[in-house]
């Protein structure tokens, strides 16, 4: 459970009358993208539905029958979340957008290449790209739909191109272990040669071609690699 100091308030404003709970602001943002993802209980710093949280003011019981029908916290709750909106101070605003900007960065250069080179823009480059186009992160719209946004203001400014590859890897039979459990959800294709060494061909997209590579050469010291047309 979040501490009262790490805590945002969630309001909603109804027939004159003002509502919040004081929610943790990491959680918040995972329930947004799935509701059925946190418990509600675990998701409010203190069960308590507040007229005005830092003057310590509650709402009566009859207020609250009134507007959402129910004296019942989690219902009362949900209610604010879906209806109302998440009050964040100026430092808890940037902490989240930063997180949520890194995640976006992330996410467009393990599956994006640069179309002449063929290979993963830094994500340096891609941050200052952001940073030149002044791409505005919202801290609670999933990563997916701002990566759809971002791509499409980028595109003017720097080159994506967005290609699945084909590797192929052989290693000795003592990694197979390491290795097929961490490719195990790209292997297309696998099969052990007559001298021990096992082979597998992978589909990942074309920014992650490196990272794949360093992560199994670091499970393989002997590891052979080969891009397939």
């Amino acid at each position: 459970m979040v501490s009262l100091d790490d805590a945002v308030l969630a309001r909603l404003e109804k027939g004159g009358s003002r509502y919040e709970i004081l929610v943790d602001p990491d959680l918040v943002d995972i329930w947004k993208e799935d509701n059925n993802s946190v418990e509600l209980g675990d998701l409010l710093a203190i069960e308590e539905i507040w007229s005005d949280a830092r003057a310590g003011e509650r709402p009566t019981g009859e207020a609250l029958e009134k507007t959402f029908g129910t004296t019942e916290i989690i219902a009362c709750a949900r209610i604010i979340l879906d209806k109302g909106g998440i009050q964040l101070t100026t430092a808890q605003r940037k902490k989240m957008v930063e997180a949520k900007k890194l995640q976006i960065i992330s996410e467009i250069a393990s599956t994006a290449t640069d179309p002449k080179t063929k290979l993963p823009h830094p994500r340096t480059r891609i941050e200052t790209a952001l940073d030149e186009i002044r791409f505005s992160i919202d801290p609670f719209k999933s990563v997916e739909s701002q990566v759809a946004d971002a791509v499409s203001a980028l595109r003017p400014v720097i080159p994506l191109q967005f290609i699945t590859i084909r590797l192929a890897f052989m290693v000795q039979g003592k990694d197979y272990g390491g290795v097929s459990q961490m490719l195990r959800d790209s292997i297309q294709k696998e099969e052990w040669t007559s001298d021990g060494n096992w082979v597998c061909v992978v589909s990942v997209p074309g920014g992650m071609k490196n990272d794949i590579i360093d992560k199994v050469a670091s499970r393989s010291s002997d590891v052979e690699v080969r891009e397939l047309d």
